[in-house]
C-alpha cells in the first residue's frame, strides 16, 4: 500500500467520524452535548476532533450544533408576507435563473425513455463525504442518479439505476464520478469553472417540481404548498410531495429545502436525521458565499 492509499483510507475514516458526530449532534441537540461528549462518541480527543471536524466540514462543532434546530425551518414561514412575495423571495417566481448558476437540468425525452437507455454508457461510483457515503451515476449528458447509501442499501442503488435504464451499460468508475463530489464538498465553498448537468427522467409534473426546487436559494426553505402555488397548482401539495420524494439526484436537486407548512421537517427519502444534517451543513456553507 503506497502513501496515496494511506491518505485515502485516512480521509474515509475522517468522513465516517464526521458523519457519526453529525448524527449524534442532531439526535442530542435538545440537551446540547459538550465537545468532550461528542469527541468521545467518535473515539477522538477533543483537540483532534475539533481539527478534523473543522477541516472537513468547514465549521466548528459548536457552530454546527447551534444551527441544528427546527426553528430555522420555521423562520421563513413565520414571516408575515403575502404568498407571492414569499414565493419571489425564495426564487420560485419572477426568475428563471437556477439558484446555484451551475446546475443545468435536462430531462429525458419520451423516445429516450422508451429506449430504456439502449446504447447509453452510465458510469457510477461510491464516495465517502462528510455527510455520509454517496452513490453517483453519470451519463455523457449529466448526473442521472445521486443519493445517500449505507451498507444496507448499496446494492439497492444499483438495482434502482438498472430499473431506470434497463438497456444501458453500467460501468464502475469512481474516477469518472469523483468530479461531482469534489464540486460539492470542496474545502472552500465556491462556484466550479463549468456547469454541472443533470440528466434525469420523470413526468412533466415531476420535472416542473424539480426545476422549482432548483430555484430555492441555498440556506432557504419553502413549503410544499408554496411550491404548488408557485407552479399554478394550489391544492396539489400532496402531488408536489410525491414529486419531491421521487427526486433522483440528492443535494443538487435540493429536495431537502422543502418542509411542511407548520415548519416541521417533513419526510425525506434518506431519512429525517439526514435531512436535518444536510440543511444545517448547507446553511453553514452558505454563510461563506
Amino acid at each position: 500500500m503506497d502513501q496515496s492509499d494511506d491518505l485515502r483510507l485516512q480521509q474515509m475514516s475522517d468522513y465516517r467520524r464526521i458523519e457519526k458526530a453529525m448524527v449524534f449532534m442532531a439526535g442530542s441537540a435538545s440537551r446540547q452535548p459538550t465537545l468532550d461528549e461528542i469527541s468521545a462518541h467518535v473515539h477522538l480527543s477533543p483537540f483532534h476532533f475539533q481539527r478534523v471536524f473543522c477541516r472537513w466540514s468547514g465549521t466548528t462543532p459548536k457552530r454546527f450544533l447551534q444551527a441544528i434546530t427546527l426553528e430555522r425551518g420555521k423562520r421563513l414561514l413565520r414571516e408575515d408576507k403575502a404568498l407571492l412575495e414569499v414565493s419571489h423571495d425564495v426564487g420560485l417566481s419572477g426568475s428563471s435563473r437556477l439558484h446555484d448558476h451551475f446546475v443545468q437540468l435536462e430531462a429525458v425525452t419520451p423516445g429516450e425513455f422508451r429506449n430504456g437507455g439502449e446504447g447509453l454508457c452510465i458510469e457510477y461510483g461510491f464516495h465517502q463525504t462528510p455527510l455520509g457515503q454517496m452513490f453517483v451515476a453519470i451519463t455523457p449528458r449529466g448526473i442521472c442518479r445521486m443519493g445517500f447509501i449505507d451498507h444496507t442499501n448499496a446494492g439497492a442503488a444499483l438495482k434502482e439505476l438498472r430499473r431506470a435504464w434497463p438497456k444501458s451499460t453500467l460501468i464502475s468508475s469512481e474516477m469518472a464520478t469523483r468530479h461531482v463530489i469534489d464540486v460539492l464538498f470542496r474545502d472552500r465553498p465556491g462556484r466550479p469553472t463549468g456547469p454541472l448537468s443533470l440528466h434525469v427522467t420523470g413526468t412533466n409534473f415531476q420535472v416542473a417540481v424539480w426545476r422549482a426546487l432548483l430555484r430555492i436559494p441555498p440556506g432557504r426553505l419553502a413549503s410544499y404548498s408554496l411550491i404548488a402555488a408557485a407552479l399554478g397548482r394550489p391544492g396539489s401539495s400532496r402531488a408536489v410531495g410525491n414529486a419531491v420524494g421521487a427526486n433522483p439526484v440528492a443535494l443538487l436537486i435540493p429536495c431537502h429545502r422543502v418542509i411542511q407548512q407548520s415548519g416541521a421537517l417533513g419526510g425525506y427519502r434518506w431519512g429525517t436525521a439526514k435531512k436535518q444534517m444536510v440543511q444545517t451543513w448547507e446553511q453553514l456553507r452558505s454563510e461563506f458565499l
